[in-house]
């Protein structure tokens, strides 16, 4: 498997395995950042941090304080894809990271989805 992502239909090369997602939540206006690990199972949740706590954003099981924010390793298995859903609130998108390459993510007002690209992908969309 190639290290990169299908963000909708756009394939964006990563620099490394791990990317970060981080968004600000569209009520409470606190930022929610995830760190993320691309496997041959899928994307895998490793992290999660959430600086603040209110509605639908309360910090998972063991979070801890750090660094003002409270940060968490949940225990999931590995998605075949991640849906990042559009409420026009926010005022942003999303913003992704691998390395020390970031990339914006905007709102499109439809649902962006994130999986890991197949190999006849990533030779397709690197060129000859």
């Amino acid at each position: 498997m190639s290290i990169c992502l299908m963000v909708g239909a756009s394939l964006l090369a990563l620099s490394d395995r791990s990317f970060t997602l981080d968004w600000q939540h569209s009520v409470e206006k606190t930022r929610w950042r995830e760190s993320w690990q691309v496997t041959a199972d899928g994307l895998h949740l490793t992290e999660a941090a959430v600086k603040g706590s209110g509605a639908g954003m309360e910090p998972g099981e063991g979070a801890h304080l750090q660094g003002g924010w409270w940060v968490w390793a949940p225990d999931l298995d590995p998605l075949p894809n991640l849906s990042l859903a559009t409420s026009g609130a926010t005022g942003a998108g999303w913003h992704l990271c691998s390395g020390e390459i970031c990339h914006d993510i905007p709102e499109t007002g439809a649902t962006v989805v994130l999986r890991p690209c197949t190999e006849e992908e990533w030779r397709k969309g690197s060129g000859p």
